[in-house]
């Protein structure tokens, strides 16, 4: 198993999952679909399924186009285009012979959002999930349909997958989210480290882990006492909106 980013518009991530038994592949988010198409035409692999993260046109909008008839377009509510097969919490699909995906509902940024965890028994791969807009690098997404008590819970499950799970997010957001972590959690020393793999790629997406984002991503450390001073907030549904009202105005 592998995963492949294929950037697209400005900052989103469209990717490829691929089976290396079988060279079979599914487009995750494919908004650009001539990009998604040449990468895996560079790659050797072909289509075999569509996996949307969220019905927002920047990663569903390429369900409309025809390069990939009859395959299975999976994704949380029917407000995906070009659904065929809607998925709810728990659910699970193969890809190719031998990559699983389990779905994990995650409403908040929108109430359809499904993050889908990705596992190959014959692969050396540690496992990754597909985060679309509900965790970025150090972040997470606004609250278009949810509250701040879905949002901590969408992350609370995420952090349940195992500390190596690699994260592949939606979105290039990173430095940004960076910047504001650093004016409310200034000390903490994962901090730096993040900024080092900033600096050094310009594509920061896959080289993380769960386990560091429960080091330096302050939406996911609420009951620590610099997140807490900083929003002046206690409960975990106080702190995390005031965290996200404080991060929608930041400016750097």
């Amino acid at each position: 198993m592998k995963v492949i980013p294929v950037p697209v518009r400005d900052d989103n991530y469209a990717y490829l999952l691929v089976d290396d038994a079988s060279n079979k592949a599914a487009a995750v988010d494919p908004y650009d679909v001539p990009k998604v198409q040449a990468a895996a035409d560079k790659a050797g692999v072909e289509i075999v399924a569509g996996i949307t993260t969220h019905h927002h046109h920047d990663h569903s909008g390429g369900n409309e186009a025809t390069a990939y008839p009859g395959v299975p377009i999976y994704g949380g509510s029917d407000k995906v285009p070009a659904l065929t097969k809607l998925v709810k919490d728990k659910d699970e699909f193969t890809v190719g012979s031998s990559v699983n995906v389990k779905c994990l509902a995650t409403p908040c940024h929108t109430q359809d959002s499904i993050c889908y965890y990705v596992t190959s028994s014959s692969s050396s791969h540690p496992g990754g999930v597909f985060t679309g807009d509900t965790l970025f690098i150090a972040g997470c997404g606004r609250f278009f349909e949810g509250t701040a008590d879905e949002m901590h819970a969408a992350l609370s499950y995420l952090g349940t997958l195992p500390a190596q799970t690699v994260v592949y997010n939606g979105h290039e957001y990173t430095a940004g989210n960076v910047a504001f972590a650093k004016s409310v959690d200034a000390e903490n020393p994962a901090l730096k480290r993040l900024d080092g793999i900033v600096s050094a790629n310009k594509i920061v997406t896959g080289l993380t882990t769960i386990a560091d984002e429960k080091e330096w991503n302050p939406f996911m450390r609420l009951n620590t006492a610099p997140i807490q001073s900083a929003t002046g907030a206690s409960s975990d549904s106080a702190v995390m909106d005031q965290l996200r009202t404080m991060k929608n105005n930041f400016r750097g």
